[in-house]
């Protein structure tokens, strides 16, 4: 692989700094920041940012879609969501299950982890399983109690290729479900829940570390004192230094309001930017077939929402229409924080929740995931993307068709 020296670029690394300066990608890391003169010679492959911004590539741990592609839905949806993922700044993302956590599914679940050894574009470490062991449906999850041994077979079905699982404090039997996950090195995310404070403790005690779109399908417990607010495991989450928490950062799912609570709560090394996305998300406005069994109305200034007009829950929030370019534009405009705080939000944040040591940060060995964006007043638009040093989108060779994106 040739070498890459990208120069004059005003450089981000989340969480520390924003300056001049330039990168040098070698096999696919970053191989020197500000190199020397005598690191790089007339092979390397010269991009001039002329002064543009350069930040690690966007990393979303919770997205079920794009444009017409569904993970779940067929291997080569994988691999076709893979390649239209940089075009908006996203160079990781971990493709999010949802209605395929069963027996009569392992066979479809081997189907699709095979399809993440075939991908170019976006990398694709490894799934996101939002379920089985959920006490609360939402749009169409299961309800299942924790099950030891469907859990193996579900880990056994896509090969090890589990990089995260969202679980309920308040489902049946949950614990050794998460200290399971835990012995595996997976992630485990809270969610659909109606939890009570001892539930969510016990839980964040055995290892569910993080909490994913937050407020979202997070329903106040019953009230017990007429006219005291009950206390359960949003208070509890945020109370917990180890916990960590996610937003679907579209204004739909969750007031901004929020987010600035939880910043106060946790800091900006303690929030994550995540799409939730579904179908339709990128594109404009229009009805597309899900797996859940019904279609979703997607709109790029709302959200998805369940479009079939007989379904009990017609017009409730299904997913999101949210790219992750749009939540860091979103969340650069909502919080007062130094934007190296907000971009860590989207790179080395989720990172660190799903430990993706080489990924997220702009630092010497680091994989070479880097975007170069436009910035403008109502946008923010990739203009060259690179996975593991190779340019995977460029939009001067690779425009998007008027109706392709919003």
């Amino acid at each position: 692989m040739a070498a890459t020296l990208i120069e004059n670029a005003r450089l981000l690394r989340p969480g520390n700094w924003v300056r001049l300066g330039s990168v040098l990608v070698m096999d696919g890391k970053i191989a020197a920041i500000d190199p020397q003169k005598d690191q790089t010679d007339s092979l390397v492959d010269r991009v001039d940012a002329k002064g543009a911004l350069l930040t690690p590539g966007l990393i979303d741990i919770h997205s079920h879609g794009i444009q017409h592609f569904l993970y779940e839905a067929e291997p080569q949806q994988i691999d076709r969501a893979a390649a239209v993922l940089p075009s908006f700044g996203t160079t990781c993302v971990l493709p999010t299950l949802y209605t395929v956590m069963n027996r009569s599914s392992l066979g479809h679940l081997e189907r699709l982890s095979e399809a993440l050894n075939q991908t170019a574009g976006a990398a694709m470490p490894g799934f996101h399983l939002e379920g089985p062991f959920l006490a609360l449906p939402g749009a169409g999850a299961e309800t299942v109690p924790g099950d030891l041994v469907l859990l193996e077979e579900l880990l056994a079905a896509t090969g090890g290729r589990v990089v995260a699982m969202s679980v309920s404090p308040d489902t049946p039997n949950i614990i050794p479900v998460i200290e399971r996950l835990g012995e595996q090195g997976i992630a485990v995310f809270i969610t659909h829940t109606r939890a009570s404070v001892e539930q969510t403790e016990a839980a964040i005690g055995a290892g569910a570390r993080h909490a994913t779109h937050f407020y979202d399908v997070f329903p106040l417990p019953d009230e017990t004192e007429s006219g005291a607010r009950p206390v359960g495991a949003v208070e509890t989450i945020l109370a917990d230094p180890r916990a960590t928490v996610d937003f679907i950062c579209d204004g739909v799912h969750v007031d901004p309001m929020a987010i600035r609570a939880a910043l106060a709560a946790k800091s900006w090394e303690g929030i994550v930017a995540i799409t939730d996305a579904n179908i339709g998300a990128g594109l404009e406005r229009g009805v597309y077939q899900t797996t859940c069994g019904y279609a979703v109305e997607v709109s790029p200034s709302d959200a998805a929402r369940v479009a079939d007009k007989d379904h009990p829950q017609h017009g409730t929030l299904a997913g999101s229409s949210l790219t992750m370019d749009r939540a860091i534009f979103n969340l650069l405009n909502w919080l007062d924080l130094p934007p190296h705080q907000v971009w860590a939000m989207g790179t080395t944040n989720p990172a660190s929740v799903v430990h993706l040591a080489n990924k997220g940060d702009l630092r010497v060995g680091a994989d070479a995931d880097l975007v170069l964006w436009y910035q403008g007043d109502n946008r923010l638009q990739a203009k060259k993307t690179w996975v593991a040093g190779n340019c995977v989108f460029d939009a001067e060779t690779q425009p998007c068709t008027i109706g392709e994106r919003q």
